[in-house]
Parts: C-alpha cells; sequence; structure tokens
C-alpha cells in the first residue's frame, strides 16, 4: 500500500471552531487516510488474533454541539460496532497519533478480563515496551508510559476495571505530531504494524 502519512494540516483540523466546519475537514481531509489504513491492516490483524476482524471509522454521529477532539479508525471481531468489543485504534488528537489496544467501558467482560491481567501481572510487564503507554480513558489524551509506571500501579488499573462501571484500559504506542508528520507513510505504516504485534498478547487474554 502507498499511504501518503499525516502532515501539519490533518492535525490542524481539531483547531477549526464549529461542530459543522470541523466535521466536514475531517470527513474530507483524515477519514479517506482513515479508509485506507482500515482496509490495509484489517486482514493483517485478522490473520494475527485468529479472528475474522472489521474495521470502523469514526462518524462522530451522536455529536450536537461540540466539535470531535480526536478522531480514529478501530479493529474489531464485529461488523456491527467495536465499542463492546477487545479492539486496535488508529487515530490522532491535535497533539499525536496514537495505536492502542483498548478495551472500554461499554464491554460486558470488563471484570473477568480485569481479572486476567491482574493474574498475568508479571507476563505483560515483561512483554510491554518501556516506551509503551497506559490509559484508563479514551476520551482523554493523557497516557502514562510503562516505564514510569510500578506494578502496583498496574494493578490499581486492573482492579478499577473489575469495581468501577466507566474503568477503561488501553494500551498502546503514542507518536507527537512533530515526529508524525516528519514520518513517511512507509514509515508510519511499519510502526504500527509493530505495534500491533507487541499488542496481540493482550488481545489474546481477552
Amino acid at each position: 500500500m502507498k499511504f501518503s502519512g499525516f502532515t501539519d494540516k490533518d492535525f490542524e483540523v481539531f483547531t477549526i471552531d464549529g461542530l459543522d466546519e470541523r466535521m466536514d475537514a475531517l470527513k474530507k481531509q483524515i477519514r479517506p487516510k482513515l479508509e485506507e489504513l482500515g482496509n490495509h491492516f484489517n486482514p493483517q490483524l485478522a490473520s494475527l488474533t485468529g479472528d475474522e476482524m472489521y474495521y470502523h471509522v469514526a462518524k462522530h454521529a451522536r455529536r450536537t454541539k461540540n466539535p470531535p477532539q480526536d478522531t480514529w479508525v478501530a479493529f474489531a471481531a464485529n461488523p456491527r460496532g467495536y465499542k463492546m468489543m477487545p479492539h486496535f485504534q488508529i487515530g490522532l488528537w491535535e497533539s499525536h497519533m496514537f495505536i492502542w489496544f483498548a478495551l472500554i467501558y461499554e464491554a460486558p467482560n470488563k471484570v473477568e478480563y480485569g481479572k486476567v491481567l491482574e493474574k498475568n501481572i508479571d507476563q505483560i510487564i515483561n512483554q510491554t515496551p518501556p516506551d509503551f503507554v497506559w490509559s484508563t480513558d479514551h476520551t482523554k489524551p493523557d497516557a502514562w508510559k510503562q516505564q514510569t509506571l510500578s506494578k502496583a500501579d498496574l494493578l490499581d488499573m486492573f482492579t478499577r476495571l473489575q469495581t468501577v462501571k466507566k474503568a477503561e484500559i488501553l494500551c498502546g504506542y503514542t507518536i507527537p505530531r512533530e515526529t508524525a508528520t516528519k514520518m513517511s507513510g512507509e514509515e508510519f505504516i511499519d510502526k504500527v504494524d509493530s505495534v500491533f504485534k507487541t499488542l496481540i498478547p493482550l488481545y489474546k487474554l481477552s
């Protein structure tokens, strides 16, 4: 696939005022690239996970007032949607790109998955690279690097997943905007490819 990569113009979409104006720019500027990434990575993730996968480009359809601050393509083993499933994402905020494995608050098997993560915590620590990041809320841009987290910190996240209704867990990799805009399309594809391969064990645990 000849992917063009991401430019400053893509990130600047999130500075456009007004819901309709920003949505129009998202559709024209970023959505075609997310569609390309969806088509490219879908068969690969199917092969890596052993599940039939479907990609879903964010539509932001429920928004009536606030323009979206980020956008993404998600991959899950369900043609109707991804939010209730363990899934993968590639997307961007104004400040950075993200590549995630995620289980968000709508997933019905969160409690069970939290227990599995807790049980396999040593294995997870060993297989997660130090520059990978963790998040507990997909609606916020913040994330914590693996190398800054103690075993107790991770345990807190895994316990929270079992006990707090709105809890979420995301693990992956972020690329600052200034780095992402310098990457060729090929470099970006290679990086996503490598991150997904590293995240597959977390998907298998789910």
